[in-house]
Parts: structure tokens; sequence; C-alpha cells
């Protein structure tokens, strides 16, 4: 990538470039010296498309970074997405907006979030499409490590779950400091149709996708719970009856919400900016909270074969992926997890990484 200076908020806006700063404000004297504080909290977000500013704009209007930094190829569209922000200043928590093409102005970030990736031409295989973007991210994860090597990466570029793998490789970094973003949309929307079908709140429903994110995903129906009663025991007990079909349509609905979205609208952008600012949340604020989303996967539940990342319930924390829930599969569902990790442990044995 071209180099370009970092840009952020004019600071010196007098004649020749005076700063004003010290005509505006006098300093108390006798005053001691400014407390020590912590160290401010710095978000740096790779790729300003759809899907990239509406993960940046939402963790800035949730308050959960002193410090965003936007990178992208493309060096207009890099400068007017954020002068876009920083014009909203009024509005918003204080937080410092930098942008740049050149990944040193994402140096000390707590947390990396990478969106970017090539889109698919008319007639392209899946297979040539990934190796374009495993291209691509051989020019964006080294220098992101290198700038902020105790960063956390969260990936949210399609093929989430091969991309991870590639991003765990080129960065060097422990597997608990890599993850994608997975299957937490997907898991969001399985919750919504539950919910909605029940009528009820979504928060109430705990629902998990698990697996690939995309057509091989799993549905662990056994661990559905809503307000901790869980669904399918207490139908049995209850002797209600239900059919298999049902439930197998409502995880259809939750595979192709996605297609959906992008066939009336071209692509999708609210949810995975809420989804991806709700795993900044639980990482940056230490909140131990569980989130279905792509980590190293081999050796739980009866996955093998090779360093496969896939969707499961993870505790995140601080430093990224603390552990892996044990949740309850029954052998159905354990088996189509297995699958699907043989089925991106397939498109992982063509990458030559």
């Amino acid at each position: 990538m071209e180099k370009n200076a970092s840009t952020s908020s004019l600071k010196d806006l007098g004649p020749s470039g005076l700063d004003l700063t010290s005509a505006f404000f006098k300093p108390i004297h006798n005053s001691d010296p400014p407390l020590p504080s912590n160290r401010r909290t710095k978000v740096s977000v790779v790729g300003v498309g759809n899907v990239g500013m509406a993960i940046a704009q939402t963790i800035l209007t949730q308050d959960l970074a002193d410090e965003i930094a936007l990178v992208d190829s493309k060096p207009d569209k890099l400068r007017g997405e954020m002068l876009d922000l920083q014009h909203a200043a009024a509005f918003l928590p204080r937080t410092k907006i930098t942008a740049s093409v050149d990944y040193e102005v994402t140096a000390g970030s707590d947390l990396c979030i990478v969106t970017a990736g090539a889109r698919q031409n008319p007639g392209e295989s899946r297979l040539n499409l990934l190796q374009r973007n495993v291209a691509l991210f051989r020019h964006i994860i080294p220098p992101l490590a290198k700038a902020s090597p105790d960063s956390i990466l969260i990936v949210v570029s399609n093929p989430v779950d091969v991309l991870t793998y590639v991003a765990w490789k080129l960065s060097g970094f422990p597997v608990n400091r890599v993850l994608g973003s997975g299957t937490n949309l997907d898991s969001s929307r399985f919750r919504f149709l539950i919910a909605d079908h029940l009528d009820v709140n979504a928060q109430d429903v705990q629902a998990y996708i698990v697996g690939e994110h995309g057509d091989s995903s799993v549905a662990l129906w056994s661990s559905i719970s809503v307000g901790g009663i869980p669904v399918l025991s207490f139908l049995e007990k209850q002797q209600i009856a239900y059919e298999k079909q049902t439930l197998e349509d409502i995880h259809q609905a939750v595979v192709g919400s996605a297609y959906e979205v992008i066939g009336l609208k071209g692509y999708t952008s609210w949810a995975i900016g809420y989804s991806v600012a709700n795993l900044a949340r639980t990482i940056l604020r230490d909140q131990r909270k569980i989130h279905p989303v792509t980590v190293l996967a081999r050796g739980f539940y009866g996955v093998d074969g090779g360093d496969v990342f896939l969707s499961l319930p993870a505790l995140l924390g601080r430093n990224g992926v603390v552990a892996v829930t044990n949740v309850h599969m029954t052998d159905e569902e354990s088996e189509k997890l297995q699958k699907s990790a043989k089925t991106i442990l397939e498109m992982q044995s063509q990458l030559g990484l």
C-alpha cells in the first residue's frame, strides 16, 4: 500500500498554524501535576466498507474506545469516512479518530478488527476468491501484528473461519489472541427467530449456532433454553409434539437470512456492526461473557485432523479467548460439527500455509 501520513482532528486553527490552546485556557497556579491514568483504549478497523464503518460507528457511539484508527487502501474514501465521523464530535463521546493507508496508525492497538476482503467476481470459484483473500491478508496481518504485538485480532472478512486460521498463521500470535466473528451473528438471528416464534424477548433465549459460518453450520437444539427452561426436554415432559422439520426450517431461515438482506439492500452492515461491537465490549471490558466465535477447535467436541478454526461457545475476556464452554451436544449434533470441521479443513488444505 502507498504510505500516507495519518490524519487526525485539526489542532492548529490560527494563522500560520498557531496553537490557540494557550489563548483559550490559563493554567491553575501551584497545581499538582496530572495523576497517572490508565492507558487509553485503542481499536483499529481495517477496511472502511459498509461492514467496517458499521463496526466503527457502533464502537464509537457505545463509547468503547478512546481512540479509533481506520485503515484502507483508498485514501480519499478513508479520509471522507474519517471526516464524516469527526464532524459528529459534538454529539458523541470524546474519541480520537485517525485514518491512514499506513498501518503505523494502528500502533498500540488493544483490538484490531479486520473487515477487508476481495469481492467475488461473476463466475469466480470460491477457491479462487479465497486465494485472493489470502494474498490480501499477507499485506494486512503482518504489519498489524508488528504495529500492535500485544493486541487481539478479530477477523470479520469472509470466509471467516478459514481467514481466521490464515490470520493466526501470519500473525504468529498465541491462539487465544486470534478469533473470528464466526456465528455470533448467526446465533443472534437464531435467538430472534425463536423469540419471535414464542413471542418473548430475544435476551431471554439461550441458543447457539456453531461450526462453519456458512451452509454446514449446526443448530444446537438440545441446549436451547428460554427463561432458563430447556425447550426440547420441556416439550417432551409435557408430551407436546413437535416436528423435526420445523426445527430444521428455523435453522435454514438463519442460514438464508444474510442472503435475503444482501438480495434486498445489496449488503449486510448494521447487524454485523452490533455483533462485533458486542464482542469488542466483552473483550475490552473483561466481561467474561460466552460468545459463539471462531476459535481453534482441535481437541474440542471430537474435532481432530488438524488446526481447524470454527465457531464454538467461547468464554471471552481481556486476554481474548479464555476457554471453550462445555455445552451439551447430542451425538447427532456432535457428528454434524465434526463434518463441518472437515469441510473447513478441506478448504484450508488448498492454501499451502
